[in-house]
C-alpha cells in the first residue's frame, strides 16, 4: 500500500471527512513517529507494533564500480517491532 491508497481507504470509511483534513491527519501522524525517533525515542502502538531507532557501528565498505575500501560512518537507522496482535495476523490459517 502506498501512501495515496492509505488516504483513499481513509476517505471512503470516513465521507464525513474531507480529502485534505484526511491528508492532514495522516501527515502529521508520520511527522509525529518521525520526529520521536529523530529525537532518539520510541513510539508504540499497542497492538501494532512498536517504532525505534539502531545503531550501525562503523564499518569498512567496498565501492561496487571501483573495488576500492571506503569508510562507512556510523549511523541510526529506523527499526520496527510488530506486536503480539500483528504477529497473530500475519500467522493465521
Amino acid at each position: 500500500m502506498i501512501r495515496s491508497e492509505l488516504l483513499q481507504a481513509l476517505a471512503k470509511e470516513n465521507p464525513e471527512l474531507r480529502a485534505d483534513d484526511i491528508e492532514r491527519v495522516v501527515d502529521v501522524f508520520f511527522d509525529e513517529i518521525a520526529e520521536r525517533l529523530a529525537q532518539g525515542g520510541r513510539v508504540e502502538l499497542r497492538g501494532f507494533g512498536a517504532f525505534s531507532t539502531r545503531e550501525r557501528d562503523a564499518r569498512k565498505g567496498r565501492n561496487p564500480r571501483t573495488g576500492e575500501t571506503v569508510d562507512v560512518p556510523g549511523k541510526r537507522v529506523p527499526y520496527f517491532k510488530p506486536g503480539k496482535e500483528m504477529r497473530a495476523r500475519l500467522n493465521t490459517d
